[in-house]
């Protein structure tokens, strides 16, 4: 069984996630509930749970108040949020996993799979660093089906789409593969001096060595690859790169 603490503070929302994890979700046993920062804090120090549900908006302050106050973070988290488009870009640059209200059934099964999977500590750290502001964050955590991979962004050379799946291409010459789409990921590393230069390519631009501009035009990276440049995107690559070197 897996142990969970829930932490929301409106009543109803808490009784409809119990009812969809006793229903849907077995394999969790809920050992405490709870409405704010301050009563979760004290059930968290009391309980070791494997997973705790959490609410970004608190009634005393928000769930990542409540991450910093504890002394030790030693459970899996999966965040549970309304519309909070900014927060939702934060847990998906952190990889932790999230849910948004009303609550969809099978995401709540994968959440909750996933969760098993996750290194709670280091997660958060992530986690942390990117929504406080204290560094730059400069990691990434990847999922696959196998494991879950926390690199260093600049160390990503680029990144190739394949339908419904992405494949990051690190400067080891390793690659690795992710069941999300290129769209999900330039939506991230855009702020990170990435550059969506066609539909199937998003590359960083640290790595650019040259524009090629026959062929069709195609960019040479840092590993010898050539990258296509879309042809609506010629003029704007032509002056990205003039820009930054």
């Amino acid at each position: 069984m897996i142990k969970a603490v829930l932490i929301d503070d409106v009543p109803a929302a808490l009784k409809m996630l119990a009812s969809d994890l006793n229903q849907y979700c077995p394999e969790v046993e809920i050992v405490g509930t709870a409405g704010s920062v301050v009563e979760g804090a004290k059930l968290l120090k009391k309980l070791y749970p494997d997973v705790v549900f959490l609410d970004i908006e608190l009634e005393d302050g928000t769930g990542f108040d409540l991450l910093q106050i504890l002394p030790e973070v030693n459970f899996k988290i999966i965040f549970v949020t309304a519309s909070d488009q900014h927060a939702i870009r934060a847990f998906r640059f952190s990889a932790i996993d999230y849910l948004l209200k009303p609550i969809d059934v099978d995401e709540l099964k994968e959440a909750v799979f996933k969760a098993s999977m996750v290194d709670s500590r280091e997660k958060v750290d992530v986690l942390l660093d990117h929504w406080t502001d204290k560094a730059e964050n400069n990691r990434l955590a990847l999922h696959s089906s196998e494991e879950i991979k926390v690199v260093e962004i600049g160390n990503i050379i680029r990144c190739e789409s394949d339908n419904n799946y992405t494949t990051f291409h690190f400067t080891n010459g390793t690659k690795f593969l992710v069941a999300k789409t290129l769209k999900s990921f330039d939506q991230i590393l855009s702020e990170k001096g990435f550059y969506r230069v066609h539909q199937s390519h998003l590359v960083n631009v640290q790595h650019i060595k040259s524009y090629i501009k026959t062929e069709g035009g195609y960019l040479m990276m840092s590993d010898q690859s050539r990258v296509p440049v879309a042809v609506r995107k010629k003029t704007e690559v032509l002056e990205l790169l003039s820009a930054r070197f």
